[in-house]
Formats: structure tokens, sequence, C-alpha cells
């Protein structure tokens, strides 16, 4: 993308601070993990009060799996919604029906056209950190690992159209052509 994907502007705010804002809305309890304290980081103006918890990476690069264990650490629920940064069309709808599809299962993942999404997913806090870190012992950093090491729940696009037709919470913005779509769909949203 060039940039900080998080800082991007989307409908008068950045996409992180619309993430919070939606998630705000279906949960009392939101852990971001962000970078190293780096002043440039989007979530250094993020004030949200006592609702919000930021932690930050000991080391830069250090990936998805290692932030969603620190995010873990830090959550007060046993059950937890984990999504990334870069999905401006966040459905707090969804994130808390993912929630509630968990059952016994130790994450609740999206499996959209045999593409998992464990970045935009529900997992239970305690079984998910203990895979997490039996991964971090074993040298694996591959968030897709995590999934072998749990029972999932995979959630198909259908379970899924009723609460977002289109499953645009689930759009990531990689590119710039991926960001442009995200503005054209907010867009005609508003219209």
């Amino acid at each position: 993308m060039g940039r900080d994907k998080a800082s991007l502007p989307f409908g008068g705010v950045t996409i992180l601070e619309r993430i919070l804002a939606e998630l705000a809305r279906y949960f009392d309890d939101l852990v971001l993990v962000g970078a190293p304290t780096d002043e440039s980081s989007a979530c250094m103006a993020i004030e949200m009060g006592p609702q919000l918890t930021i932690v930050h990476d000991d080391a830069p690069y250090e990936g998805p799996a290692g932030a969603l264990a620190r995010g873990l650490t830090h959550a007060r629920h046993p059950i937890v919604f984990a999504c990334s940064c870069d999905q401006p069309l966040m459905n707090g709808n969804v994130a808390r029906a993912l929630c509630a599809m968990l059952g016994g299962a130790g994450a609740a993942i999206p499996d959209i056209d045999a593409r998992l999404h464990p970045l935009h997913a529900a997992y239970r806090r305690d079984a998910a950190l203990t895979a997490l870190r039996g991964m971090e012992a074993e040298g694996e950093r591959r968030l897709m690992a995590l999934a072998l090491r749990l029972q999932v729940r995979r959630v198909g696009a259908a379970e899924l159209r009723p609460l977002d037709p289109e499953l645009l919470s689930l759009l990531n913005v990689n590119t710039p052509e991926d960001y442009a779509l995200a503005l054209r769909y907010a867009e005609r949203r508003r219209d």
C-alpha cells in the first residue's frame, strides 16, 4: 500500500477509527495491538477511554500471530473477536454473530471460497492462547497454522450473507485499488 493502512482516511475518520467505533457499538472491551511505540502509528491518536486498551508489539514486524497472542492476553472476556486494521467496512453485527457461532469450538472463522479469514474471526481466548504459545515455542509464525491447532467452526458465506449480503466486512485494503473499491462501497452505502 505504501503507507500505514490504518491511518488512511475513510469517511471523515481513519480506517482504524472507523473499525474501533463500529466494534465499540457491540463490545465493551477493545484491545488494539499496534506496532512498537511508533509516533506515526494510527493508534497513537486514538482515545476511547476505559473501553480501549492499547498494547504494542515488542519489535517491528512480529506478524499477526504474535499480535493476536498479545491481544488475547489483554482481553477481559473468554470469547474474543479479532480483526485486522485494514477492514474499513467492518460490520460489528457480523463480529458479534461470529462470537455467538463459536459454540464449543476454539475458533469461528469465515471460510469463503475455500479461504479462511483468521483475522476476522471469533476465538475462545484460552484455547487460542495455548495454541499460539505452542506455535511460538516451535517457531511457527504463520497465523493460518492456528486453524490446524484448534477445533474450528468454519462459517460459510451462506451464514454470513443475511448479516452482510456482499461480505464487505471481509474486504481488506491491501492495494490502492482495494482502498478505492472500499471507498466506493462506503459512498454507495451513504447514498
